[in-house]
């Protein structure tokens, strides 16, 4: 999956001149909005939201899509929708939309959700307000200021030959496979993650880590960072806690993987076939 979204610009604030139209991606409930297919499909194109019979409790301007101001919005819990809108959990649009429009549904939706969860300053509880010249709340207060939060992860498909150790998470598909992932803790960097992921997920040493790519991830808000890296020994043990089982696959026998858009399903499936042509990696 390509994560950049080359033809979007990110800015804080609409232009004194906005008229519109614009591209609104619109949640409720964790849902995103989309127009009925009979209604064109795609996400909502108006001036603004009420023009297709929707009222927003918040919303916030993204920058250009295309040339197209885009905004993020929030609709009340109890908000009712049109009947050419239907709503669609996220992970849904996937693969179901425009690639790049996925990924910035993904950002839309973290901006909004960082917006709801701090509109009140989380250390003298004084209500907070937008600054005009980044994307961030302050406290007037305290002047404490708070950023959209990010939690970077790393991912690692460990090599051995041709093949491949994948692994399943406790209560996944009985077939589904992937590489070992976990979160950065504070004060490591992305290599002892890695290192530390895989002692403690599958009981094995890893070297020669190289850094594959890169995917914002927005459930709710990581970043996964990719590496492959070559197997350095030890027993393959499952942790029994996250892992049910790890095993080492051929390039070319793969069971059961992500879906597509995710960036182990590319990891993955790019790795194999070079592995399966004899290519060098």
């Amino acid at each position: 999956m390509t994560q950049s979204t080359p033809n979007y610009v990110p800015l804080f604030n609409p232009p004194d001149d906005y008229q519109g139209p614009a591209l609104w991606f619109v949640f409720r409930n964790g849902d995103v909005a989309l127009m009925q297919a009979q209604a064109g499909g795609g996400m909502p194109v108006c001036t603004e939201l009420a023009d297709l019979g929707m009222v927003a409790e918040s919303r916030h301007y993204l920058g250009l899509y295309d040339g197209q101001h885009c905004f993020a919005a929030e609709l009340a819990k109890d908000s009712p929708v049109p009947a050419t809108i239907e709503l669609r959990g996220l992970r849904s649009i996937f693969g179901a939309v425009d690639e790049s429009l996925a990924v910035l549904a993904g950002r839309a939706f973290q901006i909004k959700d960082w917006d709801i969860n701090h509109r009140f300053c989380s250390r003298c509880g004084t209500p907070t307000r937008q600054r005009g010249n980044e994307r961030a709340r302050i406290c007037p207060a305290c002047r404490r200021t708070s950023y959209p939060p990010i939690s970077p992860a790393v991912m690692v498909l460990i090599l051995r030959g041709r093949e491949l150790l994948l692994a399943r998470r406790v209560g996944a598909d009985a077939n589904r496979f992937s590489a070992l992932a976990g979160f950065v803790e504070p004060g490591e960097e992305l290599e002892d993650t890695a290192r530390r992921e895989v002692r403690e997920e599958v009981g094995v040493e890893i070297d020669g880590l190289r850094y594959f790519g890169s995917q914002p991830w927005p459930f709710p808000h990581s970043l996964m960072v990719a590496f492959t890296a070559q197997y350095a020994g030890g027993e393959v043990r499952p942790d029994g806690v996250e892992i049910g089982e790890a095993i080492w696959f051929d390039a070319a026998k793969l069971p059961d993987r992500p879906m597509t858009t995710s960036i182990g399903r590319r990891l993955i499936d790019t790795v194999a076939a070079k592995l399966a042509r004899g290519e060098p990696l």
